[in-house]
């Protein structure tokens, strides 16, 4: 098995190009897939100068439905049209970030929706022995402030987003299982408490942004969550490889608990 990390926010291997995105290259026995696209044709452009092949890439995994993890699904799938693309059916859905001075679209480009591989899903869905995607996430552990600018709107209105529009992948490989989320928006802890309802157990692995970084300064009762998060992760045994929107501030505050269990991947870099 193999996975390589094809962006996210910080500089790793020598030439890669970097960005507020996120997107993995995973190859098992029967499948080259990318879970989610970056925010823009940089992956595209790093997956080359990596040697990976996109035209054998036979699946994209959508993890939900904002502009950094899709950005690079057109111009995939330009260059491939026959690779299969799965999200969340109500991934197309009008998602803003609201703050005091600025209001921005940070959904998917609506154009996706009518590519011809698009596969959307409903619910947990059993891809082949290899592959499942899950949802169904309703816990409420651990929650941070840093999702409460995220936003829906339904006409003039805007509703907190509920994040229902997100997915996680396992992959299965020679007895190892490998969780995969995009931003945890839900939280790690309830994608977690989700999975163990499913599986019976943990992971050998995850691989997820944990949406932790923020624009303001944290409070006390905001290191109290991350510290809390670092120290029930700590408790499942499971490794975890985070970047992207976790945000430094918050993965040294996690690592001073987790240790080793704690990896930092950079844009380039292979984690298998």
């Amino acid at each position: 098995m193999k996975i390589i990390n094809l962006i996210e926010n910080t500089p790793g291997t020598g030439g890669c190009l970097y960005e507020h995105g996120l997107s993995f290259y995973i190859e098992t026995k029967h499948h080259k897939l990318l879970m989610d696209t970056g925010a823009s044709g940089a992956a595209l452009t790093n997956a080359r100068l990596l040697g990976i092949d996109l035209a054998g890439v036979d699946m994209v995994i959508l993890s939900h439905g904002h502009y950094d993890h899709s950005g690079g699904i057109l111009a995939f799938a330009r260059e491939n049209s026959h690779a299969r693309i799965y999200m969340r059916r109500n991934a197309g859905g009008d998602y803003y970030h609201v703050g005091p001075e600025d209001c921005r679209y940070i959904g998917i480009d609506r154009e996706i929706l009518k590519l011809p591989g698009l596969v959307l899903t409903d619910g947990d869905c059993r891809i082949d022995e290899e592959l499942f995607l899950f949802t169904g996430i309703t816990g409420q552990r651990c929650l941070t402030r840093s999702n409460l600018k995220l936003k829906e709107r339904d006409g003039d209105q805007y509703a907190q987003d509920t994040f229902d529009h997100e997915q996680c992948l396992v992959v299965t490989d020679h007895g190892r299982h490998i969780l995969f989320s995009g931003c945890a928006h839900n939280g790690i802890l309830n994608i977690l408490d989700r999975y163990h309802e499913l599986f019976k157990g943990y992971p050998d692995l995850v691989i997820s942004g944990f949406h932790l970084a923020q624009e303001e300064a944290y409070t006390g009762e905001d290191i109290q969550v991350i510290q809390g998060i670092a120290r029930e992760l700590l408790k499942t045994g499971v490794l975890c490889y985070t970047g992207h929107c976790t945000g430094p501030e918050a993965f040294a505050m996690m690592k001073e608990i987790m240790g080793d269990r704690l990896v930092y991947v950079h844009s380039g870099e292979q984690v298998l």
